[in-house]
């Protein structure tokens, strides 16, 4: 295609597109605005139609005929409709979490529409000399990381070194400092507040990839032409593509270099130092943006390995699918339900479907209490029990019983705590060896595993630490490497 068609074929298809064009767009940005940016970047099911509700009746909405809203519909009614239309429409993004519980957030396209629409406001002034400067560096930049040429890039680090000694031997003489003005220091402030809000976008896009390869999963293992190996096959080739793309390859390094402890600490130096410096010159900030950054970029990029855990777990499940265990008529049905439920999906409509189950059923509980007026039967008792050979303070299995250690999951959670005072994250293995290693076997060792997911944690799979769990049998057990963070 070309640019042309590109740009006409985004301007029929896109959901940004699509908020924009829309009747009542003031209302949509305005609520997603106040429900989600600023606040919280993840709202419940029940929380997002309450507030919806008591925003629709302070706007004081009683029709709209675009969402199906008549005047006789309940506010309760009206934001349920909103929130699924605004869903169908890839104005909001939905997932159930373990429990089944669904929770809304922005799509990466509402999100760069807002972003985009903020960018549209008229400064006081253009940063320009801030602009070109950070252009000029780019370029520079560029042309240095990609030139392969050995000598040149000598040169250039040679220039470099040239250009720090000059510096330090003129603040060694007593020359002024270079420092930035308030003309210099407010737009570069402002265009890295912009670049960081874009990259949760970016995060919600590659978050967005995973979830289309997962729905193309289930698409393809709906057909019943194709088998488990072409099912693999799309799944392997899907990830490879996304992982050797630009955008694949740019995530994945961002990532581990994001998960980077000396590179956090460093961070959160840096903006502490950046907020005060600009209080003290009384440069007034109403973005805090930054401040938060971090802990919002870690979430994004742990929704996407949801993302990409819950499409593992479709493919484990297609994988054990035992054929044999379904009959034809079994199979038939099921393929055609699918089939029905593909094509609602297709054409984005809510149909009237429900379910009815059979009535007046036979329940019958086998130590249930019957109604009777009859007596019970007397039961007498001639016999004399013998006494027994040992004392029950002799029982093995008694023993066993209350010789059981149990492991105190808060005294674990105040160990994890404690190490997170000093520390922005740590690792499950450093937070076990700090306190003395596992004293009570392997329950010990899960009640820490356990415990540490309900902090902010990260499974790296693919590293394996090994932890003693029986000091005196010299016991261990290979584990993924935790991560747990503030």
């Amino acid at each position: 295609m070309t640019d042309i068609e590109i740009i006409l074929d985004l301007l029929n298809t896109s959901p940004s597109v699509s908020i924009l064009a829309s009747r009542n767009r003031e209302l949509i940005i305005s609520f997603l605005l106040k429900t989600f940016y600023n606040k919280q970047s993840v709202v419940s099911s029940e929380s997002i139609h309450l507030q919806l509700a008591d925003y629709l009746q302070f706007k004081q909405v009683e029709m709209d005929e675009d969402n199906d809203i008549t005047i006789f519909d309940t506010y309760e009614i009206k934001a349920k409709k909103y929130i699924q239309n605004w869903t169908n429409s890839g104005f909001l993004t939905n997932y159930p979490d373990e429990r089944g519980e669904i929770f809304y957030e922005l799509s990466s396209h509402s999100s760069k529409t807002i972003d985009w629409i903020a960018s549209l406001k008229k400064e006081e002034y253009i940063g320009a000399e801030s602009k070109f400067k950070n252009i000029f560096n780019q370029l520079k930049e560029l042309v240095e990381f990609s030139n392969e040429d050995v000598k040149s890039r000598i040169q250039i680090l040679q220039d470099k070194k040239l250009e720090i000694e000059q510096q330090i031997k003129r603040l060694e003489a007593g020359d002024d400092i270079k420092v930035f003005e308030d003309y210099e220091i407010v737009p570069r402030f402002k265009q890295i507040t912009q670049s960081a809000k874009e990259l949760i976008s970016d995060f919600k896009e590659v978050e967005d990839n995973f979830k289309g390869i997962t729905k193309e999963i289930y698409l393809r293992h709906a057909e019943e032409d194709n088998t488990k190996s072409h099912i693999l096959q799309y799944t392997f080739d899907a990830l490879d593509d996304l992982k050797i793309s630009q955008q694949g390859k740019s995530f994945y390094a961002f990532w581990s270099f994001l998960l980077n402890p000396s590179l956090q600490e460093e961070w959160n130096r840096l903006v502490v130092e950046l907020y005060q410096t600009l209080e003290d010159k009384d440069i007034e900030v109403n973005d805090h943006f930054l401040k938060g950054m971090k802990k919002l970029l870690h979430f994004a990029g742990q929704k996407v390995y949801k993302a990409n855990d819950k499409m593992a777990d479709k493919l484990s499940r297609i994988i054990r699918e035992n054929e044999q265990s379904k009959t034809e008529l079994t199979k038939s049905v099921i393929q055609n339900i699918k089939k029905i439920l593909i094509e609602i999906s297709q054409k984005k409509t809510t149909p009237n479907i429900s379910l009815e189950l059979e009535t007046d059923l036979d329940i019958n509980i086998p130590f249930e209490r019957v109604l009777t007026f009859d007596q019970k039967e007397e039961v007498v008792y001639n016999k004399k029990p013998q006494k027994a050979d040992f004392d029950i303070s002799q029982s093995a299995q008694l023993q066993k019983l209350f010789l059981r250690t149990s492991v105190d999951t808060k005294l674990i959670e105040r160990h994890i705590l404690s190490v997170l005072k000093t520390k922005s994250q740590t690792t499950l293995t450093e937070v076990i060896e700090l306190n003395g290693g596992i004293e009570k076997g392997l329950p010990e060792l899960f009640g820490y595993i356990g415990v540490a997911q309900k902090f902010k944690h990260t499974f790296l799979s693919d590293k394996q630490k090994q932890i003693v769990f029986d000091k005196e049998n010299r016991k261990t057990i290979l584990i993924p490497e935790v991560i747990i963070a503030k």
